[in-house]
């Protein structure tokens, strides 16, 4: 056994059934011992693709997602991908190729210090100077990547380890790092101390992000929140953890949330915050926001409580742990009626929606999309004006819904849809996108007909950079300047150069019935709608 031969009995014995990547000569000898065992390899078209695809993979699974690239640009193109991984926390293993040892530092032809370069979007890199060391390394990179705060964890092993001889392969049964002990449990006195001021308290609301669905506790929450009638709101990252349509939903609150779900946070005297960390989208200047209120933050992350905003009750936890502890505690609250009634009653207040001549209401389509899709389906929106679209009007029942919320990364929806749907085949997967962030990832649709997987792509066409449009719309009096997209592609070309299906929708008479055929459709089908670039002007608004 080399060390090429260890990576791979490594990945086995941590269960990985699939790695996303891309070879070149520094990282070869690990794919040629993947090739003696069942692993699956997906080749991406671009390294930042390795890494959503594992993401979306990771999302999905619950287990950490696992992508393989060489060395320089190799490793370098897969730092976006690490950043997006590290802004919403997902686990991913992600393992790059190195010059020989004695040539770092050296300058030679593709050395790039990749884990200088990504120690900013890590929990944790290692550079392997020993071959004997890659057992450890490897069990200890699943277990921080998949514990505590979740997140991508870096692997960097120069060639010549790789080629090394292993004399004796010991894989460590336990992990025992001195430095590194995440809290499981919540403190129980802060437990009793959070029920206390539940039943204090007259409008309390349940604050949810992403973190909740990375731990599992979704369910949890939402049995809490209706055995003691407390309103939910969530982050862009924590739609999902409600169905749309509940009655104790309020929605996404931020800056480009609901009306219901701000006002809830405005007017609570009680916030639980879970697994959340309150950046400016979610909650702009929250110490003002929540000055008056008693803030109760729920993370697995110490460093994220009170460091946007002074939190009174601190629980530092898992929050599926916490939340099996709260829900067994007899809770004497007060009445909520009244309280979950007023912001219920703003909540059903419909948007008034615009239909802009000769082009498809964004929020329109989206509404009926969601609606159409099956209850479980994965729900991918890509970055832009397609994803503030989705995130108003998208309709959750008991699927999940996939973005980029951190680091709003652009030609994210397309490879994280292709890993979300090979890590359950069975599941509907569609991938939302602006027609900027899918030209940022449409080589994928390579490696979607040589995986064999079934997507539905939608691409929302405004031939625009529709974000971009918008803020120079409002700041910079209507001074456009590179966001013109009228350079093509033919979208019904490309579908056929790719051998998959199209369909097209440029007017909300034709939205219902293209959406039965788009779902319904064997295969991947790409679906244009041409939306207007003026629509935002007109605040195109939520139907939920």
């Amino acid at each position: 056994m080399n060390g090429a031969d260890a990576v791979a009995k490594c990945l086995e014995l941590q269960g990985v059934k699939t790695v996303y990547g891309y070879p070149g000569v520094a990282i070869c000898p690990v794919y040629d011992s993947i090739l003696k065992t069942d692993i699956h390899t997906v080749l991406v078209r671009s390294e930042a693709n390795a890494a959503h695809a594992a993401s979306g993979m990771a999302r999905i699974s619950g287990e950490p997602g696992v992508c393989i690239c060489t060395s320089g640009p190799g490793a370098t193109n897969l730092i976006t991908g690490i950043a997006t991984a590290y802004a919403d926390s997902i686990p991913l293993v992600c393992i790059t190729g190195q010059v020989n040892s004695d040539l770092i530092g050296g300058d030679v032809f593709q050395e790039a210090d990749i884990t200088g370069a990504a120690e900013s979007f890590v929990k944790y890199s290692y550079l392997v100077r020993k071959v004997s060391d890659i057992p450890r390394i490897f069990r200890e990179a699943f277990h921080i990547a998949s514990t505590g705060r979740r997140g991508p964890v870096l692997i960097d092993i120069p060639a010549d380890i790789q080629a090394q001889e292993v004399r004796k392969f010991v894989w460590p049964e336990e992990v025992a790092l001195r430095t590194y002990k995440p809290t499981f449990r919540g403190n129980p006195m802060q437990i009793r101390k959070v029920v206390k001021a539940l039943e204090e308290c007259h409008k309390p609301i349940l604050y949810t992000g992403g973190g909740v669905h990375l731990c599992g506790a979704a369910d949890l929450v939402r049995q809490f929140s209706e055995k003691h009638q407390i309103p939910v709101v969530s982050t862009m990252m924590g739609i999902g953890t409600m169905p749309s349509r509940h009655e104790l939903y309020m929605g996404m609150a931020g800056n480009n949330g609901n009306l219901a779900a701000n006002l809830a946070i405005k007017d609570a005297d009680l916030v639980i915050l879970v697994g959340a960390r309150l950046a400016d989208r979610a909650v702009n200047q929250p110490e003002k926001m929540l000055a008056g209120k008693v803030l109760v933050h729920i993370d697995v992350d110490p460093a994220e409580i009170g460091k946007n905003a002074k939190c009174d009750l601190p629980i530092v936890g898992d929050a599926k742990a916490i939340f099996e502890d709260l829900i067994l505690e007899e809770i004497q609250m007060n009445d909520m009626s009244e309280w979950t009634g007023r912001l219920r009653e703003v909540r059903q207040k419909k948007s008034r929606r615009v239909t802009p001549e000769q082009f498809t209401d964004p929020a329109y389509f989206v509404n009926t999309l969601s609606t159409a899709m099956d209850e479980n389906s994965v729900y991918v929106a890509d970055v832009g004006q397609n994803q503030i679209w989705s995130c108003a009007n998208v309709v959750m029942r008991s699927g999940r819904f996939l973005t980029s919320g951190g680091m709003g990364t652009m030609g994210y929806a397309l490879p994280a849809a292709i890993g979300a749907k090979m890590a359950d085949r069975n599941r509907q997967v569609v991938s939302v996108s602006g027609d900027g962030g899918f030209q940022m990832a449409m080589m994928e649709l390579a490696t979607m007909n040589q995986e064999g997987v079934d997507l539905k792509i939608v691409v929302l066409n405004n031939s625009a950079l529709g974000m971009v449009r918008e803020y120079q719309h409002f700041s910079c009096e209507n001074r456009f300047t590179m966001v013109d997209l009228r350079g093509g592609p033919d979208y019904e070309q490309l579908a056929k150069a790719y051998g998959i299906g199209y369909l097209n929708i440029s007017s909300n008479e034709e939205v219902e019935e293209t959406i039965k055929t788009f779902l319904s459709s064997k295969g991947s089908v790409l679906l244009e709608v041409i939306v207007d670039e003026d629509g935002v002007v007109r605040k195109a608004g939520g139907l939920k």
